[in-house]
């Protein structure tokens, strides 16, 4: 498949005055690759162009067709509303006020119960995973910073050093009878009445909206008021809040005796921008990064404002040792000289990152090299995966869609040798997927809350002797993390998933990291996804958009102008042309696009697609019943759902096989229309329709991944809204998606490689 070559740029277009000629007019890739592609003249029937809509909705009434692109476009990572700005994020305040456990609340307090408990292991150890011992220079003088204010002593090269970590804890020697479910978790205690009026006044005093004075409690504690009179900077620790506003609510508080170089503000804005590039997937950032981010917001002396955050224990600095490359001997030349000595390798840069991060990684790191080391090796009879699994603790999975049948079929082999096994996958629409097999299969989520699952035993562990986690990349590295250290000593892990993709909506790229620090089998998949489809999915995951035939329309190809035109075709397919033309009716067709703002982005499509598909005042927060909407119980989870009804207590949603209800102070935070989505919202499901919206100015947004996770998302038809001419086939050859910072494949490296490796 190929892009039309000969459209008119879409900042040159102008709207068509026929309204027959707004019609679209799907076409099936044909031709050789480059030929333009014009629209058929309006009346002129085609054998291969989709059934025409005889009566059309007014382009010029559609909501958000002329609506103007958001200027603080949201981070897909994130997901969530709100972060624009302080008057955004207020409309989140008061959360914890309901009177039943909601889902997110029981997921999140889960969470932070696992999270604990890695703590808790972590404390009891003798030391921290070996990392970053040889350092000097600004490292080891950063280093030293940490290890004088948390031990008054002056080396810091202490702060790594330390013994081979303790074991976990012995492997069992008899699988206990039974295990038993940990207790639901407790709600977080909603702060006092006291502490939020305390806040509300500081932010009066300010000039900051009072509104926000439950969610800086939340955030801050009982000493909310008092913290934030002393450090007007913690108000960035709010989601939402920018360091503009932050400023101006510290100069309406502090007067002179704030400054841009105050190391309170200084302190602050470092976090803050960990923060945020953790929302881009990064667990760390290399120092220069971080100074030049400093240096963005007017800090006059970065590279000191860095030292004070070290300093102050609010970041820490790692600088890993670096592993060499192994080499295959197949591409080992044994004539080829080495390209430079060893002494000449550039050293690895120096990182900051918060703690959160650090002890996700290192417990995950900790975690997998417990698995390689405690798994018995065993024969099984199979298939390569199988003998894999059998042998090693440890194994990764690669494949598409297709492949997904392998790794289940390992399931049910290992569970008719009498082991205890579980299929875990990143979403509702993920076991769907599986079929018959999806039965058994659990959520991630679900696993991890307790709502699903085999039950723990009395140190917390799953009862499992081998637990298969299928679209591994979605998997982020807190959430690896709790997952792994919940595993028993001697259990099989078995990761699998499309390393194509987009990466996990979380921080760190777990999968990625794993496959290249070759610590543990790989297996490759030879099954290939059938169809035209598949065809043109696996030529993008090479670098190649080809053309493919579509006999059945599996493929269609619409050209457009600009926003506007994409916004009403998009709308046509959904409801035309689509149900008519491949059969699949609109609560089944699913429309992506590249962000969230923009004349094209999911809020224009998603008011376009209710007026159409939901039409109603939306007299519930925006909502009605019938409406499709996309949830998300936590950061970078997002489901979708249906709108069933609402009371006085909130919203009910139909998602998957479950009611879900949503409090009514957490609908603005958690709730999207959801006819349209993001690709990184959309990544681990399939629909059997799909529509990619490719306006002209999204062209700057797409990579090879991008576009490989947005055409993968369908089953059985792909319309592509097209109006970014030759910038399509550029990303598919050349758009490598920003990589991520991390400090897993290091950490593996350091733990599983051998010398003689």
């Amino acid at each position: 498949m190929t892009e039309p070559s000969g459209e008119t740029a879409p900042e040159a277009a102008q709207p068509t005055e026929d309204p027959q000629e707004e019609t679209p007019e799907a076409q099936t890739r044909t031709g050789a690759p480059g030929t333009p592609e014009a629209p058929a003249a309006p009346g002129e029937p085609d054998a291969t162009e989709e059934p025409r809509a005889t009566e059309e909705p007014d382009a010029d009434e559609e909501p958000g067709a002329r609506e103007e692109p958001d200027a603080d476009e949201e981070s897909e990572a994130g997901e969530e509303p709100g972060s624009a700005g302080v008057d955004v994020a207020a409309s989140e305040s008061g959360a914890g006020g309901t009177p039943e456990l909601s889902e997110a609340q029981a997921e999140l307090a889960a969470q932070r119960e696992l999270r604990a408990r890695i703590e808790a292991r972590k404390a009891d150890k003798d030391g921290t995973v070996s990392s970053g011992a040889k350092l000097s220079g600004t490292a080891a003088d950063l280093l030293a910073a940490v290890r004088a204010v948390e031990g008054g002593t002056a080396s810091g090269s202490a702060f790594y050093e330390a013994p081979e970590p303790a074991p976990r804890r012995p492997a069992p020697e008899t699988v206990p009878a039974a295990t038993v479910r940990p207790p639901a978790p407790e709600r977080a205690a909603a702060p006092t009445a006291g502490t939020t009026a305390a806040v509300r006044e500081v932010l009066a005093k300010g000039g900051a909206p009072e509104a926000l004075a439950g969610q800086v409690a939340a955030t801050l504690g009982e000493n909310a008021a008092a913290a934030l009179s002393e450090d007007p900077w913690q108000l960035l620790a709010v989601s939402g809040v920018r360091p503009e506003q932050a400023d101006g609510f510290a100069r309406a508080l502090l007067g002179a005796a704030c400054g841009p170089d105050d190391p309170r503000r200084t302190v602050a804005l470092t976090v803050w921008l960990l923060e945020r590039a953790a929302l881009q997937g990064h667990t760390a950032l290399e120092i220069q990064a971080v100074r030049a981010g400093l240096a963005g917001h007017a800090v006059p002396d970065p590279e000191q404002a860095v030292e004070t955050a070290v300093s102050e224990g609010a970041v820490l600095v790692f600088q890993e040792e670096e592993t060499a490359e192994p080499e295959s001997d197949e591409d080992a030349d044994p004539s080829e000289e080495p390209s430079r000595p060893a002494a000449e390798e550039p050293a690895s840069p120096v990182l900051l990152g918060l703690d959160r991060y650090a002890l996700a990684e290192e417990s995950l790191a900790d975690g997998l090299a417990r698995l390689v080391k405690t798994a018995t090796a065993d024969t099984w009879e199979g298939s390569e995966l199988a003998r894999a699994a059998g042998a090693h603790g440890l194994v990764l999975h690669t494949g598409g869609e297709a492949s997904r049948a392998e790794p289940v079929a390992l399931a049910e082999a290992a569970a008719a040798r009498g082991l205890r096994v579980l299929v875990a996958v990143h979403s509702d629409a993920g076991r769907y997927a599986l079929g018959a097999a999806g039965a058994a299969a659990v959520t991630v989520g679900g696993l991890l809350a307790g709502t699903a699952g085999p039950g723990r035993d009395e140190d917390g562990a799953f009862a499992l002797d081998l637990l298969v986690v299928l679209d591994a990349p979605q998997l982020d590295v807190e959430t690896a993390a709790m997952l792994v250290e919940s595993l028993p000593d001697g259990c099989r892990l078995v990761l699998s998933g499309d390393p194509e993709v987009l990466g996990a909506p979380g921080a760190g790229r777990v999968f990625a990291d794993a496959l290249a620090a070759r610590v543990c089998p790989r297996v490759a998949s030879r099954l290939p996804d059938p169809g035209p489809l598949g065809e043109l999915v696996s030529g993008i995951g090479v670098g190649e958009l080809n053309q493919v035939e579509a006999p059945g329309k599996e493929v269609v190809i619409v050209p457009v102008r600009d926003a506007g035109e994409a916004v009403h075709r998009t709308v046509q397919l959904v409801a035309d042309s689509v149900p008519r033309a491949i059969g699949v009716p609109p609560e089944q067709t699913q429309v992506v696009t590249v962000g969230h703002g923009g004349s094209a982005g999911t809020r224009a499509l998603n008011a376009a697609l209710k007026q159409r598909l939901s039409p109603g005042p939306g007299r519930f927060g925006g909502y009605d019943p019938g409406d499709r909407v996309a949830y998300a119980p936590v950061p970078g989870r997002t489901v979708t759902g249906t709108v069933l009804s609402a009371d006085a207590e909130g919203l009910r949603l139909r998602c998957g096989d479950e009611e879900v209800r949503v409090p009514k102070e957490r609908v603005e935070a958690t709730l999207r229309h959801g006819w349209a989505l993001t690709a990184h919202q959309a990544a681990g499901t399939r629909w059997p329709a799909v529509v990619v919206v490719l306006p002209g100015d999204a062209a700057g947004g797409l990579s090879r991944p991008w576009v490989y996770t947005a055409f993968g998302r369908a089953e059985r038809h792909l319309s592509v809204v097209h109006g970014v001419d030759q910038a399509l086939a550029r990303a598919v050859a050349e758009g490598v998606a920003p990589e991520r910072t991390t400090r897993l494949r290091p950490l593996l490296e350091g733990l599983l490689t051998t010398p003689e490796e």
